[in-house]
């Protein structure tokens, strides 16, 4: 299934895509979904009573208020190598927040304290039910499904200290969506998908999600070891080479252009720069 949530005249709703149809799955958001333990069943059972045009459709985040944002860093070998770092032996986590996050289609706004606005396209697994110090096979059953989140990063300001959440938790700088697609249309919980970054058309990050040095179920053991994730959790897991700070020159999106960060089967968030106003 592709799950999304969406914004109406009369808030937001949790749908599914059939054809060209959104169909309403009478919840509020995705995360108040994924609350349900037997929501895949019941979302594959709606029948359409009330439904929406995918054309034009108003994606929000696909969980708008998750209760945490877990980001991994340097988990693909050649976007570590580029930075300059080496190989990490155990994930590397920092937080983002609901306030950060914006719609898959959404406008980024440039900050007017930065000069330094990055793309990193990610593959985000969807939590879909609580589970605390997994082993593989909870973890495994414990993700409902993948997105695709664009880590936008303030650079100047997260390199200020060595630690990073500084430059990461800006609002509204965060697209995620569109759609929240289940494991089974992506070739399961260990998604090898095509990733990538275009911008103004050209593309700046190519790689494959099969590449994580930490896959997702590994992820899910390791964070839910820390704390316990819940229906809605977004775990990001990662961008792979081809960052603009890493470039020589250094590159940095600016007002006026468009960027999409797309993974293949799962979808696109397309968003255009605009000035701070």
């Amino acid at each position: 299934m592709k799950l999304a949530t969406i914004r109406t005249a009369d808030g937001t709703r949790a749908v599914r895509l059939d054809g060209d149809t959104l169909v309403d799955l009478g919840h509020a958001d995705l995360g108040g979904l994924f609350a349900d333990p037997d929501w895949q069943a019941k979302a594959a059972a709606v029948r359409g009573e009330t439904t929406y045009p995918v054309a034009g459709a108003d994606f929000a985040p696909v969980v708008p208020n998750p209760s945490k944002v877990v980001c991994v860093g340097h988990n693909y070998r050649n976007h570590i190598e580029e930075m300059g770092r080496e190989l990490p032996a155990h994930p590397t986590l920092f937080p983002k927040f609901a306030d950060t996050l914006t719609g898959a289609n959404d406008d980024i706004v440039e900050p007017a304290e930065t000069d330094a606005l990055d793309w990193e396209a990610e593959l985000v697994v969807v939590v879909g039910r609580e589970v605390r110090r997994a082993t593989a096979e909870q973890a495994a059953e414990a993700i409902a499904g993948f997105t695709v989140m664009n880590d936008v990063s303030v650079r100047d300001w997260q390199f200020r200290t060595v630690e990073w959440t500084q430059g990461k938790i800006w609002d509204s700088s965060t697209p995620v969506g569109p759609y929240v697609v289940t494991p089974d249309e992506v070739g399961g919980v260990r998604p090898a998908l095509a990733i990538r970054t275009l911008v103004d058309g050209q593309v700046k990050q190519q790689d494959d999600t099969g590449t994580l040095l930490f896959d997702p179920v590994a992820l899910v053991r390791y964070i839910s070891t820390v704390i316990t994730l819940r229906p809605g959790d977004l775990i990001a897991t990662g961008t792979p080479a081809g960052v603009g700070h890493a470039r020589d020159p250094k590159e940095y999106l600016v007002a006026g252009q468009t960027v999409v960060t797309e993974v293949a089967g799962i979808g696109a968030c397309t968003n255009k720069i605009v000035k701070e106003s």
